[in-house]
């Protein structure tokens, strides 16, 4: 009498793909633009804010004093320089600032 071999029904096709289980690879992320409150502290940035503060500080103090003539002419020059000093100090904090 010949033996005969059985065979499981599950192991006569090939096992369904299963991923492996292991987890991502960590990586480090890095940010492109690092920005911090403090990075408006430069000292440039400071000095030239601190000159419009102290022109338009002495232009109401004239005012006060009744001395129109004067504040006038501030006032002129002022329309000039406060639009012009503030872009030029964006430009300057945008260039300087470390991206």
């Amino acid at each position: 009498m010949r033996k005969t071999q059985k065979f499981p029904f599950r192991k006569t096709f090939s096992p369904p793909h299963k991923p492996p289980l292991t987890g991502p690879c960590p990586f480090r992320a890095y940010s492109f633009v690092p920005f911090s409150p403090l990075a408006m502290l430069d000292p440039t940035i400071l000095t030239i804010g601190g000159i419009v503060l102290g022109i338009a500080i002495i232009e109401r103090i004239l005012e006060r004093w009744g001395v129109i003539d004067l504040v006038d002419q501030f006032t002129k020059v002022m329309r000039f320089i406060l639009p012009v000093t503030f872009y030029s100090a964006l430009i300057y904090f945008f260039a300087t600032f470390m991206f």
